[in-house]
């Protein structure tokens, strides 16, 4: 991206204290000729190797939406911004059952990764495509190019329902034991259960003012106790609890909300990029409400993340540029990867890498101001 184009695409001249994300790059596009990207590269995950580089994990979509999980190297400039990839590989293509359809179509899509210090383990979280629908899988990495499959991840019952039967995306890790509702440290997760009527295609045929069932259309965090009982990843996926985080509560997100980057710590907190669904602006093109994705921060208690200390009033990003508001879905901007810039010596500026259109990576600079700034009033968690 030019520097016309980032100057253009800059979000509102913020303040000391305001939360923005700023475009840097159009990061990486599907590769002329390449049949593994042909239908789009996007949302991918973000970590540091243990050589210090930093590595993407895109979604790599073939011919009839067929995703594998790529690994990319991120190039950056003399003054350190991100600027481009070198492509190395495939980190997960559809092999297990729970990843492939019978039609030979199948998915390992959307990826998120931490590094869960505990278990001195990368841990991957991404969205298993069989013909049951959208599941939360994991797998584990030392190294981020050798990943062993940890299978789905299961819950425990919730009220009756059998969680594990429910469409469910979006998930990430907490990279540290966070305390559950009895403050007994866990592994947590953030992830998005898809209830029937819950989806945005269907909660935008209802009335502006609807009501919210504020256990069913909300992120969550799950707890998992048995992860950190021998430092090994092997009891890893099965979670036993589980807590509403935050429900739509904004205009830009009544449709839905579903967890974007891995939860990071700073100085004030927990801190992920999520995104929020809306009605897109209507074109008078089609008679169906278009949808718009954008996205927001939110900032959780260090010491009791299932409390919002901060969250966005408005978006912080929402589609501008050409690139996303066409692509393979129009009007999208989805964060999933996050770093936080050591290397330069800037613990307070973080680097959001996001889906463009469904089709493209681009990536944004957040400066975490001094102080938080005000945000909209949150619905309390769940008691």
């Amino acid at each position: 991206m030019s520097n016309g184009l980032v100057n253009a695409a800059l979000i509102g001249a913020a303040t000391a204290n305001d939360i923005k994300l700023h475009r840097l790059a159009i990061l990486m596009e599907p590769e002329r000729g390449n049949p593994q990207e042909v239908e789009g590269v996007l949302n991918p995950a973000a970590a540091r190797g243990p050589d210090g580089k930093l590595y993407l994990f895109p979604r790599l979509v073939a011919k009839d939406n067929y995703s594998r999980i790529g690994i990319v190297r991120v190039v950056f400039n003399e003054t350190g911004d991100p600027v481009g990839v070198e492509r190395l590989g495939i980190a997960l293509e559809p092999e297990a059952d729970y990843e492939r359809r019978p039609n030979g179509g199948g998915g390992c899509e959307d990826p998120r990764i931490s590094y869960v210090e505990p278990l001195r383990r990368y841990i991957m979280t991404y969205t298993a495509f069989s013909s049951d629908g959208p599941r939360i899988a994991m797998a584990e990495s030392k190294d981020l190019f050798i990943w062993k499959r940890l299978g789905l991840a299961t819950y425990a019952h919730w009220h009756g329902i059998e969680l594990g039967n429910i469409d469910d995306k979006d998930a990430s890790i907490f990279p540290l034991a966070i305390p559950n509702s009895l403050g007994t440290l866990e592994l947590g997760m953030l992830h998005r259960p898809l209830f029937p009527g819950t989806r945005p295609e269907e909660t935008c045929r209802r009335p502006a003012v609807r009501k919210v069932d504020l256990d069913r259309e909300s992120i969550w965090i799950s707890y998992c106790p048995a992860a950190f009982a021998n430092r090994e990843p092997d009891r890893l996926a099965r979670f036993t609890s589980h807590h509403r985080l935050a429900t739509p509560v904004s205009p830009w997100e009544r449709l839905k909300i579903g967890a974007g980057t891995p939860p990071i710590l700073t100085r004030h907190g927990w801190l992920i990029v999520y995104h929020g669904v809306s009605e897109a602006a209507h074109t008078g093109s089609s008679s169906e409400h278009p949808l718009c994705y954008s996205a927001g921060v939110m900032v959780l208690s260090e010491q009791h993340p299932r409390v919002i200390r901060y969250r966005s009033k408005e978006p912080v990003l929402s589609p501008l540029l050409s690139q996303e508001k066409d692509g393979a879905v129009a009007n999208v901007v989805f964060p999933t990867g996050i770093d936080r810039r050591d290397d330069l010596g800037t613990l307070d500026r973080f680097d959001v890498y996001y889906g463009m259109a469904d089709y493209r990576i681009g990536v944004a600079r957040l400066n975490l101001p001094d102080h938080l700034p005000a945000g909209i009033n949150t619905d309390p968690p769940e008691a």
